[in-house]
């Protein structure tokens, strides 16, 4: 073993002995020989031995105090991946829990930031889904990735190192915070913004070295005064202060838009005290010394943060006329703010307890946006919400408290609650108001949600909404909804076309299609029907040659297409356009309603066929950036077909009126299906006439006759 190996390893074994006396060093000492050996011919960009990364790793590890098997974990955690050892050669050596954890490190590969690339967001998943069955394997891979990010110097891609920064930034950072060890946050932001905004770091930690030298002993001073204090009041504590961090002081400088010189809070002094009790009494010995600043105060311990954390934050003007931040809290607390859920093994708390703890239930929340999502990226873009945001506290009216993102609204407090009520939420007060759903809340409101008997979310809601887990629960509920239409549509469609034959319509009838239109059950195709996704034509064109290969007469075969005289269906879906693909899904754009004779125009639509629009439809506009969706067709003649003709009619407010347009209607050989009064006052009526015609034509001729009846004073066209 080279002299550089046998030397990191002895530091780790340091580490392990120094934070986690009862662990196995026989079974460690194993694993680093069984993991050099594995790497042997292996070197990093840097052009060290490979073994060095694993063994770096597990020193990370050590200092946040983990077990024998976690340490093992990140000896071993590229292994298998990279080179040709087996994941059941590690469970002979060193038992199911190290091969489990080891597995499931490996299966994550590597989690690429690219948006348009879905690899990104799959193995995001699979990220949360093994944290879902054990948390040390978020531990293995945050630790992994500091090393990475420390020696991300030695790779010499630039776009590698932007893209590891911005994964680093975008996903590992707001995990590390999630689960609270803060330690591993301020490091790898750290690392990430000197390779995302090198010349904003620099210019910060120039002016914060400015600063240190013109304050010269000012922490030291500060240290010595605030002690002073506590102990002249029988206080015995722990001052420290530290320097916010480059990254730190760039996100407030953009979260509050302000300056460098106007950040106020640049210096954080922590002070430690024996119990929650003294926590309190220390604030009342600091608040009566010191002036402080009415925005600045913050009480975690009576509202922990979803981490854990648990701190008292206030802000005062202190020594030296200096504005500083105190944190005052207990070792225990300073332990979960530190190192999050690691600091559970210090006391001594199993696995089961960890990973049960109300500290993840954004876990399980996470785990629920999963089953709820539709497809990778919009997995990726609710997960992301849930992981980003400062937060607020909330109240029911029962007095249960709401950790929620700030900006959140009543909407976002109910799914927080329970799916059921956020899907049936109608109405909100918030400290006994009613106010609008998009409202946002603050701190400390209390929220009543007004509920109806069935669901009722809107996809408006998705415009103000802020959690991932209500996005994702409305979106599931609309996509639901919608197939649900779609299927009673794509039923009725196929229905009317059995009806033509006289054959009775029954579901079961359409399994024979199933296979040949590579669907997995009736409701699936048809949904894919209504949707417009297949022609039912088409349908009912596999259901006829079925039957003509079983030999028996199809009672679809007088709806076989024959390509001299093609048959004209009574309904919107079979009217036979010039220009289209044989089969092609086709509908009619409701905004314009076009008819036989207007000019139309065709508009692609992927997955859904082709909408036909009148070529002025206001509509068409919307296109005219993507000009090669938009096709020129035109009508077929359609003796048997009819369509759909809308007129909006002034009418006087008079006996006999609407009989005599019926009458002048009937008399023009065309149908009334649908009246509708859209106004009326003392003189007049406004209507709504739906109307059965063959085209335009006939429209028009029959509105140049209502033009002639006394009691019309206007009539014109209604499009959509």
């Amino acid at each position: 073993m080279e002299q550089i190996v046998i030397e990191a390893r002895d530091e780790l074994l340091e580490h392990v002995r120094k934070h986690n006396p009862q662990a196995d060093m026989k079974k460690i000492e194993q694993a680093v020989l069984v993991a050099y050996n594995a790497h042997s011919k292996q070197f990093r960009a840097s052009g060290e031995p490979y073994i060095l990364h694993p063994i770096a790793v597990a020193t990370i590890l050590a200092d946040l105090k983990l077990d024998t098997i976690s340490i093992i974990t990140a000896l071993l955690h590229d292994t298998v991946e990279d080179t040709e050892l087996k994941t059941e050669d590690i469970k002979k050596l060193f038992g199911k829990d190290v091969a489990k954890l080891v597995d499931g490190v490996t299966k994550l590969e590597k989690i690429e930031y690219q948006p348009e690339n879905l690899k990104q967001a799959e193995n995001f998943r699979k990220l949360l889904l093994a944290i879902s069955v054990d948390i040390r394997v978020l531990l293995v891979k945050l630790a992994d990735r500091i090393h990475n990010m420390r020696t991300l110097h030695h790779i010499t891609d630039a776009k590698k190192r932007y893209r590891l920064a911005h994964e680093t930034m975008e996903i590992y950072a707001p995990l590390a915070e999630r689960i609270g060890i803060h330690k591993f946050k301020n490091e790898l932001q750290d690392l990430a913004f000197i390779e995302l905004h090198a010349d904003v770091r620099n210019s910060i930690a120039s002016r914060l070295e400015f600063l240190r030298k013109a304050g010269g002993g000012l922490i030291n001073l500060i240290e010595k005064e605030i002690t002073e204090e506590l102990h002249r009041n029988n206080i015995d504590a722990q001052v420290s202060g530290r320097e916010k961090t480059c990254c730190s002081i760039w996100y407030k400088m953009q979260h509050k838009d302000v300056t460098f010189e106007q950040i106020s809070d640049i210096v954080a002094f922590r002070v430690i005290v024996a119990d929650i009790p003294t926590c309190y009494k220390t604030l009342g010995v600091i608040h009566s010394k010191y002036h402080t600043i009415s925005d600045g105060f913050k009480d975690y311990i009576s509202t922990p943060k979803s981490n854990g954390y648990q701190s008292i934050h206030t802000i005062i003007m202190g020594p030296e006329k200096r504005c500083i931040e105190v944190q005052i809290r207990t070792q225990h607390m300073h332990d979960v703010a530190e190192l999050g859920v690691a600091a559970h093994w210090a006391y001594k708390q199993g696995i089961k307890q960890i990973t049960e703890g109300t500290q993840f239930r954004w876990v399980r929340e996470l785990l629920e946006i999963l089953e709820n999502t539709n497809s990778p990226e919009e997995f990726l873009e609710n997960t992301k919400l849930e992981m980003h945001y400062d937060q607020i506290f909330c109240f029911s009216p029962k007095g249960n408290l709401i950790a929620l993102p700030k900006g959140s609204t009543p909407v976002d407090f109910a799914f927080a609650v329970h799916s059921d009520i956020g899907l049936s939420c109608i109405g909100a007060k918030i400290n006994g108001r009613i106010v609008p759903l998009k409202t946002h809340l603050s701190n400390g409101d209390q929220v009543d949600i007004i509920r109806s008997k069935v669901p009722m979310a809107s996809p408006a809601w998705e415009q103000f909404v802020v959690t991932g887990k209500a996005r994702a629960e409305i979106r599931k509920f609309i996509r639901a909804r919608q197939i649900n239409e779609y299927i009673s549509l794509g039923r009725a469609l196929i229905a009317k076309s059995f009806k033509q034959v006289h054959r009775k319509y029954d579901d079961n009838e359409l399994e024979p299609a199933l296979g040949p239109l590579k669907r997995k059950s009736v409701t699936e195709l048809l949904s894919a029907v209504g949707e417009g996704s297949i022609n039912r034509n088409e349908v009912l064109q596999i259901l006829n040659n079925l039957e003509d290969s079983s030999k028996s007469k199809s009672p679809f075969s007088l709806l076989r297409f024959n390509s001299k005289k093609p048959l004209k269906l009574k309904d919107n879906n079979s009217m036979p356009i010039k220009g289209l693909i044989p089969g092609v899904a086709l509908h009619f754009a409701g905004c314009c309603n076009p008819l036989p004779g207007d000019s139309i125009t065709g508009v692609v639509n992927s997955g859904k066929g082709v909408t036909i629009h009148i070529s002025d439809c206001e509509m068409l506009k919307t296109f005219a950036d993507t000009p090669e969706r938009m096709i020129q067709v035109s009508w077929e003649e359609a003796d048997q077909q009819v369509f759909i003709g809308r007129l909006k009619l002034t009418i006087s407010n008079e006996v006999g009126s609407l009989a005599e347009i019926t009458n002048a209607i009937a008399r023009t050989s065309a149908n009334v299906t649908n009246l509708k009064v859209i106004g009326r006052s003392l003189d007049f009526f406004e209507l709504l006439i739906d109307i059965e015609v063959k085209d335009s034509a006939q429209l028009s001729s029959i509105t140049t006759v209502l033009r002639m009846l006394n009691s019309v004073h206007t009539v014109e066209r209604v499009r959509g």
